[in-house]
């Protein structure tokens, strides 16, 4: 009898000890359980634009990262206005964004000067070691990484194009802000092919998107033959560009192709969409512990030729077939 009373109270000894011990392990399961949910933010000066945010989304979701399990987006879109870009930014890391993908090369300067200690995954579409984004391509040594494409290169051959759809082409308007420094190759990329081509460059200074929308409402028909775009703060104003072309009977000459697709007569470039699925890689590599100053920056190779016929025959153009053979895509 003394042995069954003493077994009994052993037994309920180590039940009791037993639960004690095991008390702790369901929140700590629970708490392994649960991953860090990560919050990416993005500043970008709207329009096409947007076209690099679904490119992130779907690359990451390639990679594992579902929206609204393991990241969360934040999107500010300061509608091309570059003096806002400061102030997204800074907003952004005081409420402790893991990384800041940002769009466009001023954009990006604009946001590494803002901010001090987030990562910055960039898509520059010049220089970004001249720009002073990165050390150097190979070794970044900093906080910013990314993907860059040289637009400014491609500016002989959008004129080229232009000219192989009207020969009699010989004026050519573009808007620019002349207080971006990484325009400047642009400018002068386009100065010299106007140049060998005989067509005069008629260059127009625009600092904000209402003086483009002054300048736009002021343009009147026959002052210009077409338009050609390179300014980031210009093509986030592509639709208010494509109306006035229309109005106007101007053709256009765009650095991607969302804005054909909308309506403009044709583009030649970078996929937008493309570089953001290039940036994703980036973005996963840096949320999952990988220092941006030991990720070389990545160069997007692959230009797509769009053309929009609908807007080509309301011009009264017929669109050479070799050149049609050689668009990536054809909006008819």
């Amino acid at each position: 009898m003394l042995l069954r009373a003493v077994l009994a109270v052993t037994l309920v000894l180590a039940l009791a000890a037993a639960s004690l011990v095991a008390q702790p392990a369901v929140p700590i399961a629970q708490a392994q359980s649960v991953a860090k949910v990560h919050h990416i933010g993005i500043v970008l000066e709207g329009g096409p634009y947007h076209a690099a945010v679904d490119g992130l989304r779907d690359g990451l979701k390639a990679l594992g990262f579902e929206e609204g399990k393991q990241y969360l987006l934040d999107v500010r879109d300061v509608k091309g206005d570059l003096g806002a870009v400061g102030e997204a930014a800074r907003r952004l890391e005081q409420e402790h964004v893991d990384l800041i993908y940002a769009i466009a090369t001023g954009l990006s300067v604009a946001v590494q000067r803002a901010t001090t200690t987030v990562p910055i995954v960039f898509y520059a579409g010049g220089d970004p070691v001249a720009a002073g984004l990165v050390k150097s391509l190979a070794r970044p040594g900093g906080r910013t990484t990314g993907v860059h494409s040289r637009q400014a290169d491609l500016i002989g051959k959008r004129l080229e194009i232009l000219k192989e759809i009207a020969p009699s082409l010989r004026r050519v308007l573009t808007f620019y802000n002349p207080a971006n420094p990484a325009l400047r190759d642009s400018a002068h990329s386009a100065r010299e092919a106007s140049r060998q081509l005989g067509i005069d460059l008629l260059e127009r200074h625009v600092r904000s998107v209402d003086e483009l929308s002054t300048r736009l409402r002021e343009l009147k028909a026959g002052d210009a033959d077409a338009v050609l775009v390179w300014d980031a703060m210009v093509v986030s104003q592509s639709r208010l560009l494509v109306e006035t072309a229309k109005t106007k009977k101007l053709l256009t000459m765009f650095f991607e192709r969302t804005s054909v697709v909308e309506g403009g007569l044709v583009s030649y470039g970078t996929s937008y969409y493309g570089v953001g699925r290039q940036a994703a890689k980036y973005v996963h590599r840096i949320l999952s512990g990988s220092r941006p100053a030991d990720l070389p920056v990545e160069r997007s190779d692959r230009f797509e030729l769009v053309i929009n016929l609908r807007t080509a025959r309301a011009l009264g153009l017929t669109i050479p077939p070799s050149l049609l053979g050689r668009a990536d895509q054809v909006v008819e």
